[in-house]
Order: C-alpha cells, then structure tokens, then sequence
C-alpha cells in the first residue's frame, strides 16, 4: 500500500482462491485503503465490472449483501442467445449484441461453462415455414457476421420431428425448424468470473452490505458498509461507486439522493422435470400468446420456463405460486403426448429480470437493453440488460467510470480474457479417460468435474489425493463430490450452508427432497474449514429445512401474495438481513 491506496498483487498464485484468508485480508485494507472503483452487487453485471474495470488498470472491490449470485444470476433461463422474440420485435441491434457475444463466450472465454444446445421450432401452420424459416435464417445470418461456432438451422419434416421428439403429439405440428443456442451454469459463472477478477487483484466480499454513502464536498467517494457475518461496520473509500444491484438498484439511489435509470421487476419461473418424462433429443421452444416457452436440456432435467409477470413484494427470495407452476404445466401438455404431473415436477425456482421500465407496458414488452447513467458526481449506475450481454454491459460501465473521474482509460479488454478454467479446457477434455484411470473415479465423475471447473478439475482432484472420502458423492445419482463442498468454502466464497446447495451445487432443485437429505452432510463438511460450533452446525441445517419447508409451502399457495407470505416464513441465514 501506498498513500491509502490498493496496489494490485499478482505474485501469489492462490489470489484466484476467494476462501476465508482472501475474505479476512480484504475486511482488513478495504477498512483503510482507496480503491479506483467500488462495486456495489455481486451477479454477473457486478462481476463483470470488477472483472472489466481490473484489466483496465484500475484498482476494484466488490461488496455483495448476501452470497455470489445470490439473486437474479442463479435464477435465469440458463440461456446463452440472441433473443429470437427480439427479434420479431425489430430490436436487431440487440439480437446482433448478443449473438455476438454467445459466440465469444461459446468458444473462447467460457467454453466449459457455456455449451450450444439445439432448440426445435414446431410448426403448426402451413405459412410457418416460410415465416419461422426466414427468421431463423436472418437469426444465423447475423451470427455468422462475428463469427458463429455454432451450426446452421435446419428444417425437419414432420416424420423427422416425430423421430427426434416423440413426446409432441403428432396432430399438432406440420414440421419443425431446429436451431442452435447455448445454455450456462449461470451461478457458476458469476463465480467462475468473480475468480478471474480477483486473481487480477479485485478484492471480493460478500455478506457484506452496504448502508449509506460517503460524501466528500459535493461528491461520492464510498460507502458505509456492514459485515454481516461479524456486525463490523466501517468506510469503503473509493473513485467510484459503481451501483450495479439489479432489481435493488432504486436503494443505492435512494442513499445518494438520486432517481436513476427506472427498473420494474419481472417475476420468472422454472421448473425441473426428469429427463425421462419428457421424450425428446432437442430443446423446445414454444410460441404462446404472451412470450415463449422453452424447455432446455440440463443435466438429468430439463428446465421448463418461463413466466414473466410484474412483482412488487419481497426482492431477496420471490416465490413460485401454484398458479404460475400449473400455468407453466398446463402450457407445455397442450402439445406433449403423455402429460405432466404436478407429482414428475422435482424443483422450482423463481428469480426476478431488471427490465427498464416503460409507464404502462406488461413486463414482457419491456426492454431488455441496459442503461447507464452518472446518477451523481461518484456514483454510476447500470440498470437492464441481459445475461448475454454482460460484457458489454460492464464496459459500458466503465467507460462511464472514466468519464466520471476524467480519465483516459484503454479500452475494455475483456474480450480476450478468458475465466479462470477456459484456457486448458479442450486439453484437459480430451485427458478425461487418462484422468478417470490415474484417479480411479468413473469417466461419468471426471466429465461432470471438467464441465464444472474446466482445466481447474485439479483443485479437485488434490482434495481427493490428500483425503480419498472426499471423491465419494453427496448423494446418489447424483455427480457431486464432497471434495466439492469443501472446495467451495476454500477457493468460492461459500460462507453458508444455502451457498453450496443452491449455487455451488444445485441440488436445491436438481433432488426430490431439495438438498435437504445431504444438508447435515454439507454442513458438516464446510464446519473445519470456517471454524464451525457443532451448534452453528445445527443452526445452519435448521435454517436450510425451515427454507426448504417455506418454498414448498409457497409453490402450494395460489396467488403471489400469499405465496410471498409463506416463502418469507424461514427468514435471511444471514445477520441483519430480513
């Protein structure tokens, strides 16, 4: 440190591991050091500020009021792609955006986390073809103009869609068109990304909220925050503050006196459904009179969503309704053969979209292109966007930093930046039978290691050698190693018991009993690591069952209020938040 400020360290190897020594070292100087840029939110739009605004030269801390991804970033469609509906509302130069970002992200920043998969189009009317057919077409074409890794569309005859898809009834559709996207470990990512920024030398803290904001003269020039593991409350000093919280986004303007960019919240479902109850070989995607509806490969599931409403009650945990999960099942038996069951349904989640607001249009005609804005000297705000388009988000958002602090930045960078487990990827992919031998674990076990942590599977594999019962699974049929959970308190920032199971695993919806048969197990692992009381053990267990019984509960409710009201029955496991 010189002068009160934050030199960047990039000596040590392990700055990559957000564990407890990373998080105890940036409590320690971010008490008493300047950082350029201060960002306030930890999903991906955060994350991908820190990570942009690091490799330009500046020196960042981002600061998360629960855990990595915690909110909207963990609960999305999955979903890599350009927006065909954003299409047919004419927005081209969006579809153009991110097509060009799912490309970059597919092959070259991220390609064990982000996959292609394919999507089939039914179509039920003669004049589809020609229509659906030109669409797609223009959907490649302009993919193909930055460079698409992904393949062409096709057209399927009605006797070929019944080969690939025998679960659609058959008198409903005359052929199909079949098209690529991706789909993402979303949670992973943020994580996967928040490593990136910190092995660059971001200082990265979560349960750490912040509660005001510091002013020198007329300007902002940091923030007041908490540390909601200890109750320590002090100063973060910084350049900027970067306001990038999503659907909370209207509280950080608040504290400064400000307005900012308006942002309404829209409220989307999923469910997980057993591969096996479904008969397909593709995605699906479905036309419906509000939006679209996808059903996307995942793992043993698929994913079906979503819905896409308004909702005004509680931001941290919004609620699944039986009306939105019967809408969602009914939606989708209109065209399978064998229909659904509220029993086949194994998880759900709800997760909520920062739209930029219009004054009276529903949320799924609100726009999906991002804002930013300098809402105050010191204080820059981004609202919207997607998922696909974080990167150029948080450029954006620091080119705006620059201008705020009047300075001559280089341009973003982070276009050639791969996340930390993407540059040895197809390497260590094709090393994965000489792996499995050396190891011992089955080929199955490797593969699910590498698409989760890429060339870093050795992180993994090192807890094993030293300790062989961590290579045994949470649970059966299930992938998930032990070595895992105590992988994701020493190098992913879990401080939690809900930390591992609904974003470092997911088996808060990938299991029938939700993660609640491993939660003891889980816990247990996690206790040497963050220095754990047998009774912290059990209050961390107690929390997750409560949790678990108050979503259930929720998704039996029939309408959002009610359903708000039994989810908020197992409140926040962290200190301070309601």
């Amino acid at each position: 440190m010189k002068d009160g400020r934050i030199h960047r360290d990039r000596s040590d190897p392990a700055n990559d591991r957000l564990g407890p020594a990373h998080r105890r070292s940036a409590l320690s100087r971010l008490s008493t050091e300047h950082v350029d840029v201060l960002v306030v939110g930890g999903g991906i739009t955060g994350i991908g500020c820190a990570l942009d605004a690091v490799t330009r030269g500046l020196t960042v801390a981002v600061v998360e009021q629960r855990d990595l991804a915690s909110g909207t970033s963990s609960r999305s469609s999955k979903l890599i792609h350009g927006g065909l509906r954003y299409l047919e509302q004419l927005k081209f130069g969006l579809v153009k955006e991110a097509l060009a970002e799912r490309g970059l992200l597919v092959s070259q920043l991220a390609p064990h986390l982000v996959r292609p998969i394919n999507f089939l189009y039914p179509l039920t009317k003669f004049w589809e073809r020609l229509y659906v057919g030109l669409g797609i077409g223009l959907y490649d074409l302009m993919a193909n103009r930055s460079g698409n890794p992904l393949p062409r569309h096709k057209h399927l005859s009605r006797k070929e869609v019944r080969r690939r898809a025998p679960a659609l009834a058959p008198h409903l559709y005359r052929g199909a068109v079949i098209y690529s996207d991706a789909s993402v470990d979303d949670a992973r990512y943020v994580v996967s990304a928040a490593r990136t920024a910190a092995g660059l030398g971001a200082l990265v803290l979560t349960s750490t909220k912040v509660t005001g904001i510091v002013r020198t003269e007329s300007r902002v020039s940091g923030a007041e925050v908490e540390c909601l593991e200890t109750g320590n409350k002090f100063e973060i000093l910084c350049g900027t503050v970067v306001n990038a919280t999503g659907v909370w986004s209207g509280d950080i303007e608040e504290y400064a006196g400000g307005h900012g960019a308006k942002v309404r919240a829209s409220k989307g479902i999923h469910l997980l459904i057993p591969r096996n109850r479904i008969e397909l070989e593709t995605g699906l995607i479905l036309r419906t009179s509000e939006s679209v509806l996808f059903v996307i490969p995942w793992d043993q599931h698929w994913i079906v969503g979503t819905t896409d409403t308004d909702w005004d009650l509680d931001r941290a945990h919004p609620a699944a309704s039986q009306k939105d999960i019967r809408y969602l099942l009914s939606t989708l038996n209109e065209v399978l053969n064998t229909p659904l069951h509220y029993n086949d349904i194994v998880g759900v989640y709800a997760g909520l979209r920062p739209l930029l607001a219009g004054e009276s249009e529903k949320t799924s005609k609100l726009s999906r292109e991002h804002a930013v804005s300098i809402s105050a000297p010191g204080l820059v705000s981004i609202s919207g966007g997607k998922y696909t388009t974080y990167r150029v988000m948080a450029a954006d958002t620091i080119d705006a930093v620059g201008i705020d602090q009047n300075l001559d930045l280089p341009a973003s960078k982070t276009a050639s930046v791969p996340l930390i487990g993407a540059v040895g990827y197809h390497r260590t992919r094709s090393d994965a039978e000489k792996l499995s031998e050396d190891t011992g674990l089955s080929l199955k076990v490797i593969d699910h290691l590498i698409s989760r942590h890429g060339d870093r599977v050795g992180e993994i594999l090192e807890l094993i050698s030293v300790d062989p019962k961590l290579g045994e699974p949470l649970a059966s049929n299930h992938p998930y190693l032990r070595a895992e959970v105590v992988h994701a308190v020493t190098s992913e920032a879990a401080l939690h018991l809900e930390d591992v199971l609904t974003r470092r695993t997911r088996l808060s919806v990938e299991t029938s009993d939700r993660g609640t048969e491993s939660a003891r197990e889980v816990a247990e692992l996690m206790a040497p690591e963050l220095g754990w009381s047998e009774a912290t053990v059990n209050h961390e267990v107690d929390h997750y069952l409560r949790r678990v019984a108050s979503e259930r509960e929720s998704n039996n409710e029939l309408n959002d209020q009610t359903a708000d009201a039994r989810r908020l029955g197992a409140r926040d496991i962290r200190k301070g938040m309601s």
